[in-house]
């Protein structure tokens, strides 16, 4: 495999059906970018709280009655900073691949963010995009090929071309997996990466590659060289780029393999900085497994981390430092269905459950 220059390769091209690896290189380009997104108008718009810019990782539209599920948009943007001029309506963006609304639906939908209540409006309708937008290619810089993948270029067929189902797998600088993305390994072009060298540039159709949007850049770059030497990295970020960091932390957290601490463990959590959920389990994965460490990213991850396998075993204690902060941001949210619940009051029962006696400090 090509190495980079701290002797390592970062990205590896793998076939997910056998594991066995089609290449691996030190850089790739379109890794970046935007995923499809949805766009709606929602007319009628009658605000309960300011909406402009990013409005949250997770917006809830909520239909009067009970016939119908709410429906979520990740990642939430409103495009114009409020309502659109002249008009009543507010136009909201976000991922909406795996719930989206029903065709057609027509009603009254309250919106909130997780939070609070953004707002409510008469009726909406998705905006179809003016054009296709063109397909994503992800490009292998300074490929090195394994022998499975000279042998499908020199066939050059489309079927030998077509890899299946492949993921580029992910590793930092020391060498440990971060992360991956599954998509369907398509070659479109290749070439020489370098005169006098083996290596080959390598062009694949990234259309099924779910992109890295580009808030998310900063963290990224920022795992790639390891993971960080001393806690609190992330305090200073936003929730939005709070949430990259974490997904990068869980996605780590669930490829290493660990032994957990003989029970009766006493852990340190400081809630400095426990404004939003993401930092609430940023915060407790390095109380319990160090800088960078996870237990968690939701209530249902973080009762799965309680019955063993993450660095824990009950029973254990708790000291939360600066308790009041998390309670102040967290104890007021709802659910999908707009229902208010404590997550603080969630959160210790969980810990209780899995036998962590908690002291708020």
């Amino acid at each position: 495999m090509h190495e980079d220059r701290r002797g390592r390769t970062r990205y590896t091209l793998t076939d997910t059906t056998d594991g066995g690896a089609w290449g691996g290189c030190a850089e790739v380009e379109g890794l970046f970018g935007e995923s499809g997104r949805g766009t709606y108008e929602l007319f009628g718009w009658v605000p309960r709280a300011q909406v402009r810019g990013w409005v949250g990782d997770r917006v809830w539209l909520v239909p009067d009655g009970e016939a119908l599920d709410p429906w979520l948009l990740e990642d939430a943007e409103s495009l114009d900073l409020g309502r659109s001029p002249g008009t009543d309506s507010l136009v909201l963006t976000g991922l909406d691949d795996c719930e989206g609304p029903p065709e057609g639906h027509r009603g009254r939908v309250r919106v909130h963010d997780g939070r609070r209540w953004l707002g409510s409006c008469r009726e909406f309708t998705r905006v179809l995009p003016a054009a296709e937008p063109s397909a994503p290619r992800l490009v292998l810089r300074g490929l090195a090929p394994a022998e499975r993948l000279r042998a499908a270029l020199a066939k050059g067929t489309q079927r030998a071309l077509d890899l299946g189902e492949a993921a580029l797998e992910m590793s930092d600088d020391q060498g440990e997996p971060l992360t991956e993305r599954l998509f369907r390994g398509k070659v479109l072009a290749w070439r020489p990466s370098a005169p006098g060298t083996e290596l080959i540039d390598l062009e694949l159709d990234g259309s099924l590659c779910t992109p890295v949007p580009a808030y998310a850049r900063p963290a990224w770059e920022r795992w790639l060289t390891g993971p960080p030497d001393a806690p609190g990295a992330w305090t200073r970020l936003g929730t939005r780029e709070r949430g990259a960091w974490l997904d990068l932390v869980r996605e780590r957290g669930c490829r290493r393999a660990r032994r957990d601490r003989p029970g009766d463990h006493a852990y340190v959590l400081d809630g400095r900085y426990i404004t939003d959920e993401p930092g609430l389990y940023l915060a407790l994965g390095e109380a319990v497994n160090g800088p960078g460490g996870y237990f968690g990213g939701c209530v249902a991850a973080l009762h799965d981390c309680l019955r063993g396998g993450f660095g824990h075993t009950a029973p254990a204690s708790l000291l939360w430092r600066h308790a009041a902060t998390a309670r102040a941001h967290l104890s007021r949210a709802l659910s999908p269905d707009g229902d208010p619940y404590d997550l603080f009051a969630v959160v210790l029962q969980a810990l209780a459950d899995g036998g962590t006696d908690v002291t708020l400090a």
